[in-house]
């Protein structure tokens, strides 16, 4: 982590008050530990090619296994041990029906895509499909989409690729202990792993850990930050130590954008601060859900660990996915966890879970829409909304289920691309498909054709294999 403090403690950043000090999300950003930084013109004419659409992807990631029945395939006329246990709401689409806890985004299904015959095809806890969309690479999506950009943007300097956590939100969060995947040290390990690409085109967590390959320490007083030639002194210094290594070629250059950079402000696109208040209002799903219930302690805790990572943060955690994507950063994945309703030892069942989760959920998510409407944005920025598999569609005890390989939620919103539309079908049970099936490797092509265009990016040469998604991949047809 590279950070800059005031020489007697450094800090986190997540106050970001302007008298606080900026760790890997400022100087990370500015590119000082990013050896792509400094091969800012080639990214830059990567990104002016004409191949690229400079659009941007929110990947909300439901971890755990969301119901598919609960969600966009309620199946109201199933028996009661299958049917949705909230309930079914009409939407705006004739004859298609939502679970009960999203009447907002039943509201706005003019604006949105449900792909009903899509899986994951894994039927644990495996980040790999989804957010690798099966590619060969072992990097995430958004890795990939770095490796064709840049790990970071040429202009602003911020990551191109940026995971966000509850704790980005609320630095002093304290969620216990879950188990396995559920931790947080799971998700700082798999989230945001480039496999094969390098470790350039991993992704910023802002987790008040370390996303990028460094950790560094610039210490500098407070009183002296306004001061430009302090600043350049200190990184003048920081630069022959990088001589003595050769790690940092050109750093003259990095020097004057990372001055700029801060001088710009982009930390802002980080502080939350900086919002308009009504606009953090709109967000705000805290109101929904008393957290603190699910978590040891809580009346509704019951012993249940994995309930720990819930929060009531997602709505705050999409507001700073839109300002990210603002302030350059090309693929934001959201994460929100406890997903995983077996009603066991450590998991509630559909019925506590939903309540808990969904009704944040079809807030989050309409807020987010309806705010990139307002802001000229719906055709720049691409949603995606699903988990690493769904659940098996008979509940059992408690309304509990299990892991289910053969179907996996999807929603799809914005981008440019067709909306108002159930794609596929699903049996009586809402259990297998019975029309064509789409697997992650589709839902990677359909993101990456949404970014790129197929017909140019073939006449480029040199494109690395992660772009075969854009020329050679079959997408979700119908959203095209």
């Amino acid at each position: 982590m590279f950070t800059i403090g005031d020489g007697r403690s450094i800090r986190h950043c997540q106050g970001w008050s302007r008298r606080q000090f900026l760790r890997v999300g400022s100087l990370g950003v500015a590119g000082l530990t990013l050896p792509s930084l400094l091969s800012a013109k080639a990214q830059a004419r990567a990104r002016s090619s004409s191949f690229y659409h400079d659009k941007a992807v929110v990947l909300l990631f439901l971890q755990g296994g969301p119901p598919q029945v609960e969600t966009f395939d309620p199946k109201p006329d199933a028996p009661s041990d299958i049917r949705s246990c909230t309930g079914a709401i009409r939407t705006k689409l004739p004859g298609v029906e939502f679970g009960g806890t999203f009447p907002k985004l039943a509201r706005l299904a003019d604006k949105l895509a449900i792909v009903r015959s899509f899986a994951s095809g894994d039927g644990v806890h495996n980040r790999w499909p989804i957010r690798t969309g099966n590619s060969e690479s072992d990097g995430t999506m958004a890795s990939q989409f770095s490796r064709l950009v840049g790990a970071n943007h040429p202009i602003t300097a911020i990551p191109t690729n940026a995971c966000i956590v509850p704790e980005a939100v609320k630095p002093d969060l304290k969620l216990g202990q879950p188990t396995g995947p559920f931790t947080l040290q799971y998700v700082q390990k798999n989230y945001v792993t480039p496999g094969k690409l390098g470790n350039q085109y991993k992704g910023l967590m802002l987790d008040g850990g370390d996303g990028l390959l460094s950790s560094l320490q610039l210490s500098m007083p407070r009183e002296r930050f306004e001061d430009r030639r302090h600043l350049l002194r200190q990184l003048d210094q920081l630069k022959r130590r990088f001589d003595q290594t050769g790690e940092l070629e050109g750093a003259s250059a990095v020097q004057q954008q990372a001055f700029d950079v801060l001088e710009r402000g982009i930390a802002q696109a980080f502080d939350l601060s900086h919002e308009d208040p009504r606009t953090i209002a709109k967000y705000d799903t805290s109101r929904l859900v008393n957290m603190h219930e699910y978590h040891q302690g809580g009346k509704r805790y019951n012993g249940l660990r994995n309930q720990s990572r819930i929060t009531n943060l997602l709505g705050k955690q999409m507001l700073l996915a839109r300002r990210l994507c603002e302030a350059g950063c090309g693929f934001v994945t959201v994460v929100d966890s406890c997903w995983d309703f077996h009603a066991d030892g450590n998991n509630p069942g559909c019925d506590v879970g939903m309540n808990a989760l969904g009704w944040q959920l079809d807030h989050a998510i309409a807020a987010f829409l309806e705010d990139l409407e307002e802001r000229g944005l719906s055709e720049k920025i691409l949603l995606v909304v699903t988990g690493e598999m769904g659940r098996s569609p008979k509940k059992g005890r408690k309304a509990g289920t299990g892991h289910w390989s053969r179907l996996t939620p999807l929603l799809v919103a914005g981008g440019g691309l067709k909306m108002g539309q159930v794609i596929g079908e699903t049996d009586r049970t809402g259990g297998e498909p019975v029309s064509d099936g789409y697997l992650p490797q589709h839902l990677r092509a359909t993101i990456m054709q949404t970014l790129f265009d197929p017909a140019e990016a073939r006449l480029v040469s040199g494109l690395p294999e992660t772009a075969k998604a854009i020329t050679d991949g079959e997408p979700i047809r119908e959203l095209f």
